[in-house]
């Protein structure tokens, strides 16, 4: 059985996917979007084995019975992985490896492999292996001796399909699956990340004078999409789980002329490795640190509210609990169950109703943020002199101006402004006096 992973050839694998329900089970179909992993990963999918347990079995995690039924079903079609939409123990993995003969994974260990084929840029190839490693650490029994020989993707390449489906990633850093070894990488990597994250902060703290704006949400709800409608950013978009794992900012220009900054950030997805998560630190500043969320949600998925259920717990692991959110509610030409979408609605009733694909929306979309970056509108006098032509130039770009008075080489402006917007206003050396 140790061998299993090194003898997989570079194929579409034929795999059969497992959920293990525990107790009274849950919902809709549990393997929905485990499937989508999948052929994300590159695999075939030929069977869907759902299991209700009463008890977590501490050997197999299924039971010895009902691994039986799956070494049958391997055989039957001929599968050359297994796949738990749950998180096993090693032992477990070993024990089932041993009794279905074939490379059994699990969710977190598809997620990874998901997002190593995926990085591209040093910094995505750089979190993904430390997700990797930190995933293995406690994980370095026999049953991994086949990492000896694997040579692995180093980040995305066409070498990654080395091994099938769970064996892509940093692999030439593995070649000895040794605790120290790899102890010694994770802390190299964790050093090389910690640059990376420094001049993340400078670059973030050079946009001081921008209102900055970060669409999160789960995989594929369309964030690549909508930044494209929005600032013409040309990203790739693609019809695929975690297709975008590097953040991309650009300026987005609002109704009224207000220029702000735009940034989407990886996916999520429920049951989010943590080793991800904490890894990804350096792409989610952006999230921590913007003034406002867009939460996007593909309002046609059938599990939408568990969806943002998911997004909402992995925005509090982050640090952005409580952050301002505004609820973008997407793909609305694609809702099928009028009901669903009424239902959200009525939970939401803030959200902005889009269709980031055919434009639906995007002016009141406009409209809400900018009502969310002026926080509110006040109407001053502000009193400068002729020659501070940076007032009235800031006033008619961000405000709207209602009268304005000349004398003796001093101006008089009565005009309308964000709230936010102020401080910047003071710095310009104007006197403010708010009327209303």
């Amino acid at each position: 059985m140790e061998k299993l992973r090194e003898t997989l050839r570079v194929r579409k694998e034929r795999a059969i996917l497992v959920a293990a329900v525990l107790g009274g089970g849950r919902d809709g179909d549990d393997l929905a979007e485990l499937t989508a992993l999948a052929e994300s990963a590159g695999a075939v999918v030929v069977d869907r084995f759902q299991q209700k347990v009463h008890a977590i079995n501490p050997t197999t995690y299924i039971g010895k019975g009902k691994a039986d039924r799956l070494k049958g079903r391997v055989k039957r079609f001929r599968a050359d992985v297994v796949i738990f939409d749950n998180d096993l123990l090693p032992r477990q993995i070993r024990e089932l490896e041993e009794i279905v003969e074939v490379k059994v994974l699990d969710r977190s260990e598809l997620i990874l492999d998901i997002f190593a084929t995926r990085a591209k840029t040093k910094q995505a190839k750089l979190q993904v292996e430390l997700a990797q490693l930190e995933y293995t650490y406690p994980r370095l029994t026999r049953m991994w001796s086949h990492l000896d020989s694997v040579a692995g993707a180093g980040g995305g390449t066409a070498a990654g399909a080395v091994g099938g489906i769970g064996t892509r990633g940093p692999g030439e850093q593995q070649l000895e699956i040794d605790r120290r070894l790899v102890s010694k990488r994770i802390t190299q990597l964790k050093r090389e990340l910690e640059n990376v994250d420094r001049r993340r902060v400078r670059e973030i703290s050079r946009r001081k004078g921008l209102f900055k704006i970060c669409i999160v949400g789960y995989t594929n709800a369309g964030k690549s999409t909508l930044l494209n409608a929005l600032t013409d950013a040309e990203v790739v978009v693609e019809d695929r789980l975690f297709a975008t794992l590097d953040t991309r900012t650009r300026k987005w220009k609002l109704t009224g002329g207000a220029e702000v900054l735009l940034s989407d950030t990886v996916g999520f997805i429920k049951n989010l490795p943590h080793q991800l998560v904490a890894s990804f630190k350096a792409t989610l500043e952006e999230a921590i640190n913007a003034d406002l969320l867009l939460h996007m949600v593909d309002i046609s998925n059938p599990d939408a509210l568990k969806q943002i259920e998911s997004v909402n717990k992995v925005l509090a692991e982050i640090g952005c609990e409580g952050a301002p959110i505004l609820d973008v509610f997407n793909k609305v030409d694609a809702v099928k169950r009028v009901g669903q979408l009424e239902t959200l609605q009525t939970l939401h009733p803030d959200a902005v109703c889009i269709s980031a694909k055919t434009g639906l929306g995007l002016e009141q979309l406009s409209e809400a943020v900018l009502a969310r970056y002026k926080g509110g509108e006040l109407l001053l006098r502000v009193a400068t002199s002729q020659s501070n032509g940076k007032v009235q130039s800031f006033l008619r770009a961000y405000g709207r101006i209602i009268k304005e008075q000349y004398s003796d080489g001093s101006v008089l402006v009565d005009a309308r402004l964000g709230r936010n917007q102020l401080t910047d206003l003071k710095r310009l050396g104007a006197e403010i006096e708010i009327l209303s």
